[in-house]
């Protein structure tokens, strides 16, 4: 086994402890595989732990595998593929392929671990171009139950079940994934004074807006109540701040969003033609460790009265700082891949954060949910901050049938536990 530090068990959501037996931090797919070994030897539990961005709960016992050192990422700019190893970054990913010319389908958050990320589906934020970053997986390679690694392509079930369904059915060491021909994209947000804007009338505003854009752009609402603190900046200080964030790769992004502008007075506005280099600042998400909790639901319709009724039992009177954030799904999400990634008529996905600890995050997320519920698919396993130890829901009957299944076939023992890290 090799030697942990304290960087091996540290966790960029730091509201749930990681106490497991043993700490193995891994070079490579080899000593993934002798760790996996080990611990269905010894009858242990596995857990993976790469950037610590998606914890589901306390890590209690067993084998902690810590994959951040497998930080490889190889571009082939012909084919538009890059191999990456189970530790990578995103913001690693998109600097190897931007010289090239090309773009991955990464996240909002440039920290986040790309791996992990796509093995839950990976909503990026040119998505509803694009599709999933699961959509785009050529090849994985896996250590399994039996501490055998296998490499895996479309057409297996492993493919099908890895990608969707995350780590549960093993160890991701490696992925091939294609990339896209992106260079430059219009981006940016609009933010306004939640106090000076009626959020509910601007999400209204919003969602009308979404029935009338190209598949080719990208968007999300925001509300955040940031508290008021010196580290904050002045524009931002004790504000209500509720915004819309977009990436487009067309040339009429000011015509497209003349609307959402005239809405009202604008807080800030960022919309720009960018580099993809500059791609994070779009969404600005925090890069310093925190604890936080949050839950998600996939909505058929978005019912403007429910969710700002959401949005009014979250917002400067909840008691605690909640952030809700509104993806507008559809386009090349909606269309069917030979992976598990669910709920793909989904048309949007609301996304709730706390910074509260788990009693009083449930007490304010779980109402706030129920509002949803006539109109709720399910949950997104990429969005279960701290809720990833309840599974119901994120994934519909037949699909966790078939997982279960998996389950079965490769980790009779059941050695891994839900994923641990994004």
């Amino acid at each position: 086994m090799n030697t942990s530090t304290h960087d091996d068990v540290t966790s960029f959501q730091t509201g749930f402890a990681l106490r497991p037996d043993h700490v193995v931090p891994v070079r490579s797919s080899e000593d993934v595989a002798a760790a996996v070994r080990h611990a269905a030897a010894a009858r242990l539990p596995v857990s993976v732990l790469a950037t610590g961005h998606g914890l589901p709960g306390a890590v209690e016992g067993g084998v902690l595998v810590g994959t951040r050192r497998m930080d490889r990422v190889t571009v082939d700019a012909r084919a538009r593929t890059a191999r990456l190893q189970a530790g990578v970054r995103w913001r690693d990913v998109v600097a190897a392929a931007v010289p090239h010319g090309l773009a991955p389908l990464n996240g909002s958050a440039p920290g986040v671990g790309a791996v992990s990320s796509t093995l839950g589906g990976g909503l990026g934020i040119l998505a509803r171009e694009f599709g999933y970053a699961a959509d785009h997986v050529r090849s994985l390679d896996v250590v399994t139950g039996d501490g055998e690694l296998r490499h895996v392509t479309e057409g297996s079930e492993l493919y099908w079940g890895l990608l969707g369904g995350g780590h549960h059915l093993g160890v991701v060491t490696e992925l091939e994934i294609g990339l896209v021909p992106v260079r430059t994209l219009y981006g940016g947000s609009l933010a306004f004074d939640g106090r000076e804007v009626a959020p509910r009338a601007l999400l209204r505003a919003y969602e009308e807006w979404t029935r009338t854009v190209p598949s080719t752009l990208t968007s999300s609402f925001a509300a955040v109540p940031y508290p008021d603190l010196p580290a904050l900046p002045p524009r931002l200080r004790g504000r209500y701040v509720v915004s819309v964030r977009v990436a487009y790769t067309g040339t009429d992004g000011d015509r497209l969003l003349a609307p959402l502008r005239a809405f009202g007075p604008v807080l800030a506005d960022t919309l720009r033609e960018m580099p993809y280099a500059d791609s994070h600042t779009i969404h600005s998400d925090p890069d310093v460790p925190h604890s936080y909790y949050g839950d998600s639901a996939v909505l058929s319709e978005l019912d403007v009265e429910r969710a700002g009724e959401v949005l009014e039992r979250t917002g400067p009177g909840a008691g605690a700082m909640v952030v809700v954030q509104i993806n507008h799904l559809g386009g090349a999400l909606a269309r069917p891949a030979p992976n598990s990634v669910p709920y793909r008529e989904g048309r949007f996905l609301v996304r709730l954060l706390t910074m509260g600890g788990r009693q009083q995050a449930r007490a304010l997320l779980d109402p706030a949910l129920l509002l949803l519920a006539p109109d709720t698919l399910g949950r997104s396993v990429n969005f279960a901050f701290g809720a990833g130890d309840r599974t119901e829901g994120l994934h519909d009957p037949e699909t966790t049938k078939r997982l279960a299944e998996l389950e079965s076939r490769y980790d009779p023992a059941s050695l891994f536990r839900r994923n641990v890290s994004a």
